[in-house]
């Protein structure tokens, strides 16, 4: 990858990045009163993140999707117990690692 290329995507995320952020402020010029509103601006920048990061979790293990989601299931289930993200993200790993282990001796 050329150095160019390089700065242009870096120019072209930091322009999706400054329009994302300044265009609530155009067109929003009084307060926001309405909860629909304030929640569905609340939870873009989530949202965003997990469409690009959900279907990378798929495909990181090599093309064996059955591993990505059983570290899906993994990470989901030590989520829901509330435990802190590190926990989450090491024991996604462990059941990918531990799975993947078990697939090479059988």
């Amino acid at each position: 990858m050329s150095i160019g290329s390089m700065l242009l995507m870096v120019a072209v995320m930091a322009g999706v990045t400054y329009l994302i952020r300044m265009i609530p402020f155009v067109f929003f010029r009084k307060k926001i009163k309405s909860t629909f509103i304030k929640s569905l601006l609340y939870y873009i920048p989530y949202a965003v993140l997990s469409a690009m990061t959900f279907p990378f979790i798929f495909y990181s293990t090599g093309g064996k999707v059955i591993l990505g989601l059983l570290g899906t299931v993994g990470a989901v289930i030590t989520s829901i117990k509330g435990k802190s993200l590190i926990t989450v993200a090491l024991v996604a790993s462990a059941v990918v690692l531990l799975a993947e282990t078990l697939i090479m001796f059988y």
